[in-house]
């Protein structure tokens, strides 16, 4: 965990002309499109890092499939994760799950996957090349097969995003939507279209690096082994 003040870091959402509101509106509408295209019936959806539950928890409220769907909100932070809570309680939305807990480790999704929507919101500009490719495997376990994974990343050089991109096609998953490089952020939607492997438990995914980190954004990626030595995403 990184020494960065992350509630003072949801402050710029309520600024309309922020990257970071503006980033939101576009991975909001995403998720209202998967929605949109949901097979009917039941749904599950998981948040990691889920913060205050922006990116989610609006658009189930207004979304007419939205309490159709049973979602698992994970975030470390206690005072984030109360704000998440109370949010979905507000909403009268009994099927949104807060968990206060570590989002990183594959065990915070036991028993809320496979997904039919997955959402890596604020992750991978806040870890190395490494722990985004190994989180791209790890999709695989995450989300059912027709099942949605929304996923950001700040186009800062250098520009990781048609990368992750390509790993994701690697894991059979296929770009549905991705953001235009103008916008000076990146949102990403793949559609995962092959065969939900079985969860890996005690895998830890990534781990947030301090913000001045090199490695962050410049690190290589490796060759994704677990803990176990085989590899994730194979």
């Amino acid at each position: 965990m990184t020494g960065r003040d992350w509630r003072a870091w949801h402050e710029a959402y309520d600024d309309p002309g922020s990257q970071l509101a503006r980033r939101l509106a576009a991975v909001q509408a995403r998720i209202a499109d998967a929605l949109d295209t949901a097979p009917p019936g039941p749904l599950r959806a998981v948040s990691m890092c889920a913060g205050q539950g922006r990116d989610l928890i609006p658009v189930l409220v207004g979304h007419p499939r939205g309490r159709d769907v049973a979602a698992r909100l994970v975030e470390l932070d206690p005072g984030l994760a109360a704000t998440a809570r109370r949010a979905a309680a507000d909403a009268g939305l009994p099927g949104v799950e807060v968990v206060t807990g570590d989002a990183s480790l594959t065990d915070a999704y036991a028993g809320a996957v496979p997904a039919d929507l997955v959402l890596v919101c604020g992750v991978f500009g806040n870890v190395t090349g490494d722990d985004i490719r190994r989180t791209v495997g790890c999709c695989a376990q995450l989300c059912v097969t027709g099942g949605m994974t929304v996923w950001t990343r700040a186009r800062r050089p250098p520009d990781l995003v048609p990368r992750i991109c390509g790993w994701f096609v690697e894991d059979g998953f296929e770009l549905s939507w991705l953001s235009d490089p103008e916008a000076g952020f990146g949102v990403g939607v793949h559609r995962f279209a092959g065969r939900p492997r079985p969860l890996v438990a005690g895998l830890r995914m990534f781990g947030f690096a301090d913000p001045g980190d090199p490695a962050v954004s410049r690190r290589e990626p490796g060759n994704g082994s677990c803990p176990d030595g085989t590899s994730c995403w194979t």
